[in-house]
């Protein structure tokens, strides 16, 4: 490695997380204002419920999906875009597009996310034992995909992804950087989405919900003892849930 590439590449480490880690703070405090603007006089929590939201467009709910998701990833994804960014050569612009097609993958995630919260809204938001027992379910089974060899696999691929190394050329050109991002993507809403699921399933996009998920995915992801937070996350996630299915009124609690 010459000084020209040691130099990119220092340059790499600095601006990729001080950039992803701004547009995440960035995020979380369009979060908090957001969520304290739909607080209401009736509302003393901070939280941005979506059973407060009844009348939320589709635009508006994927503008807050993806600053949610934003916020939530952009802080366990640091290490990935460095490590494009030092394959790339440090070329912003394909770090950019690769952001984008990561981006784009859980933009797309948000069509269904839409669909279901548009039909658990009501139903959460009067309490119904049904929507409840539903919220409990989902749990459970959020817990039981903690443990699935294909949770395992993808969250391989997103400590160690290799849709790019090893594979050093042309990754400056923008239809490269696009589809790496989205493979990326791919493999994080495969590790996630189940994570993601209860946020619906509870039909809230509460701060406190958003930061506890958010940590136990950086922790899964980055943290040495990610493995044995699969198997305390899941056995929490199973307790709720089972919680949930014997006393669905609980949900309202939860949102």
């Amino acid at each position: 490695m010459d000084s020209s590439e040691v130099r990119e590449r220092s340059r790499s480490d600095m601006w990729v997380p001080a950039v992803l880690l701004s547009l995440a703070g960035l995020t979380w405090w369009w979060s908090w204002v957001s969520a304290d603007s739909m607080r209401g006089d009736a509302m003393s929590m901070d939280a941005m419920s979506m059973d407060n939201m009844p009348s939320m467009s589709f635009a508006a709910f994927l503008v807050a999906w993806v600053a949610m998701m934003a916020a939530m990833m952009f802080p366990a994804v640091v290490p990935v875009v460095g490590r494009y960014a030092r394959a790339a050569a440090g070329n912003a612009v394909a770090v950019v597009i690769f952001v984008v097609g990561y981006l784009a993958l859980w933009s797309a995630a948000g069509v269904p996310a839409f669909l279901a919260w548009s039909r658990l809204n009501g139903p959460l938001a009067h309490a119904y034992p049904w929507a409840g027992r539903l919220a409990g379910a989902v749990a459970v089974a959020a817990g039981l995909y903690q443990l699935t060899p294909l949770k395992a696999m993808c969250l391989r691929h997103c400590r160690a992804p290799m849709c790019f190394l090893g594979h050093g050329e042309h990754l400056d050109r923008p239809a490269r950087a696009f589809l790496a991002g989205g493979r990326h993507g791919m493999f994080c809403i495969g590790s996630c989405w189940m994570l993601m699921a209860l946020l619906i399933a509870f039909g809230t996009m509460q701060l406190g919900w958003m930061l506890a998920l958010a940590v136990v995915i950086w922790l899964e992801k980055l943290a040495p003892f990610g493995d044995r937070l699969r198997w305390v996350s899941a056995a929490m996630l199973v307790v709720l849930g089972v919680a949930l299915l014997v006393h669905p009124a609980f949900v309202v609690h939860l949102v």
